[in-house]
């Protein structure tokens, strides 16, 4: 299992090239790819910030939780933090398991918890100013619908 936080843009591409060459027993390889969404120009970029040491472990224990939960090979975590522009890659998770239902609910599963319950606080700015993200109760209560 590999949890990054990077401050920087990463290649989601190369990352999931990388995960996919592991040799295993894997039938599925799943992943899911975040993306700064530019909502039509009234999002220029999100700021993420973290508690460097304590954001990296709380990634690491919601994604072994999911890990074994779900039974998988192996799990591919990279987050980004820092200032990330419209259309530039924010996460991406990535689940190995032997059968596709295993990895396909592990992913969407850690996705919703990083949402609901990663230490990363979002600031989205636009022409309109900037304003805090919080998860809303939908997200809550997917969260809950799949523990």
């Amino acid at each position: 299992m590999l949890v990054r936080i990077v401050p920087a843009a990463f290649d989601a591409s190369a990352e999931l090239a990388a995960f996919g060459a592991r040799k295993d027993n894997a039938g599925a390889l799943v992943s899911f790819i975040g993306i700064c969404r530019g909502d039509g120009g009234a999002t220029a970029h999100l700021e993420l910030q973290h508690y460097p040491g304590f954001t990296e472990s709380e990634i690491a224990r919601l994604a072994e939780e999911a890990a074994q939960r779900h039974q998988l090979l192996d799990l591919l975590v990279v987050h980004r933090i820092g200032v990330i522009p419209a259309g530039e890659t924010i996460v991406l998770v990535a689940a190995r398991a032997i059968h596709r239902a295993a990895a396909f609910n592990a992913v969407s599963e850690l996705m919703d918890a990083l949402k609901t319950e990663a230490p990363i606080w979002k600031r989205e700015l636009g022409p309109g100013g900037a304003r805090w993200i919080e998860p809303t109760a939908s997200d809550y209560a997917q969260r809950e619908a799949k523990k």
